[in-house]
């Protein structure tokens, strides 16, 4: 067969050449296609996506936390007062020049009172040359533009706000990134200095203040949220699959926490498992601590009562030494994301019909981070707003006739989220303490 098969080829050679030739146009053509077509893609992409030139600059408008705009080209970055990205993608792009987007950079664009002291920024599209924005600057690596503002020095928004989205959008980048930054807060930076030093090896630049033309070949403006819930992440929408997981794995290398795990309650150790009881400076406090925490000695606890400390780096060494966490409600609690994998998280849930603020900020992110969580919900025998409030009063009778959708949120904040504090039963409390310890004992360690 092989014989006849080379007798064939021999007998007729235009043929066989016409038959190269066509297939050789074939795959050309197929492979120019293909590039125009990827070329005209409109990606949300990490780093890796955006190597390709010639992709449209795009905005997502659509999440209801964050706008976040990304292109690639000539990129001209102005900040100070003008506040402006310009942008001149590639020639393979058919597009028509003057195509804008104004977002503000800032995590939070619901919240009209949290971006008020947030800036616009303007990302504009040029079809031609950038030549009259001469570069003060050229930069090898992408940029990230975006605002802290908001309300930053509130522990919880500081992580749902700022670190989590960053985490998202630059965490791809690995380091080779650089940081332009509005609304800079210095003790903010300070704070949490560790973490962006992790995510970019470069010295941020303070974009209210920067009157360069810094020039990139690509640009992000805004943060990416992939969850427009607090605390969380939707990896299905994430271009890298990212997870709270993830999230709460990088920022114990970024504080270099050791502790993997939990310790497991077995007849091989005698030692304690740590119990970190938070306890509140002002408002929804503990107000029985030292019996608290003779109950939980009784049940086998190592017991480290605490406030919190403004040194994160030292406080979360503290927190990861620990395996189960328990609070009220509050910013505190953000503190799980330092605890060991498999470790357990206990909130105390004020009076009030509050289980629904409880799952949004707490319990929901907990499963993501692989926290196993508790939840206990006082009655009205262990809250203060009985010293305040009649039996009879609303607060009691119907605690919903109080919240934000009945009444305004200066009012629900107030009364139970202000004006109480917590009297725990120890009595009814003391088996969710012998049930994290069950947990601790059962975990399943990766």
């Amino acid at each position: 067969m092989a014989r006849g098969f080379r007798n064939i080829n021999r007998s007729k050679p235009q043929t066989y050449w016409v038959g190269v030739i066509a297939v050789a146009i074939l795959v050309l053509l197929t492979y120019l296609t293909m590039s125009k077509t990827n070329s005209m893609r409109f990606s949300l992409g990490g780093a890796s996506d955006f190597v390709k030139s010639g992709k449209k600059p795009i905005c997502d408008l659509s999440n209801r936390k964050s706008d976040i705009c990304e292109a690639d080209g000539d990129v001209r970055i102005i900040g100070k007062d003008t506040r402006k990205v310009y942008v001149a993608p590639s020639q393979l792009v058919d597009i028509e020049g003057g195509d804008s987007w104004t977002i503000k950079p800032y995590a939070r664009k619901w919240d009209a009172g949290s971006g008020a002291r947030v800036r616009e920024v303007t990302l504009q599209l040029v079809n031609g040359s950038l030549e009259d924005k001469h570069c003060s600057i050229n930069h090898t690596v992408p940029a990230v533009v975006f605002a802290i503002g908001g309300w930053i020095g509130n522990y919880f928004h500081d992580f749902v706000d700022v670190l989590v989205p960053l985490f998202e959008t630059a965490y791809p980048f690995g380091g080779e990134v650089q940081f332009l930054i509005a609304n800079i807060f210095p003790p903010f930076m300070d704070k949490y200095k560790l973490f962006f030093k992790k995510l970019s090896r470069y010295e941020i630049i303070d974009y209210d203040k920067d009157d360069a033309i810094r020039c990139f070949k690509h640009v992000t403006l805004g943060l990416r949220c992939t969850s427009a819930e607090d605390f969380q992440m939707e990896p299905s929408k994430s271009p890298h699959g990212y997870t709270m997981y993830d999230f709460a794995k990088f920022t114990r290398t970024v504080f270099s926490l050791e502790r993997e795990y939990p310790i497991k309650i077995d007849e091989k150790t005698d030692k304690k498992p740590r119990l970190m009881i938070i306890t509140r400076a002002q408002t929804r406090r503990f107000m029985n601590v030292e019996e608290i925490v003779q109950m939980a000695e009784e049940v086998g606890y190592e017991v480290v009562v605490t406030e919190g400390d403004p040194d994160i780096s030292k406080f979360s060494q503290i927190v990861n030494s620990c395996d189960v966490l328990m609070g009220v409600h509050g910013s505190a609690l953000t503190n799980m994301v330092f605890l060991p994998t498999n470790a357990v998280v206990i909130q105390v849930v004020p009076w009030g019909n509050l289980d629904w603020i409880a799952g949004h900020y707490f319990r929901d992110p907990s499963s993501q981070m692989k926290i196993n969580y508790l939840e206990y919900s006082i009655n009205e025998e262990e809250t203060t707003l009985t010293e305040l409030y009649s039996k009879d009063h609303a607060v009691f009778k119907d605690p919903m006739s109080l919240h934000p959708q009945n009444a305004d949120w200066d009012t629900f904040f107030r009364i139970f989220l202000k004006e109480q504090n917590v009297k725990l039963d120890v009595r009814r409390f003391r088996p969710f303490l012998k049930h994290a310890l069950r947990i601790l004992g059962e975990q399943n360690r990766e």
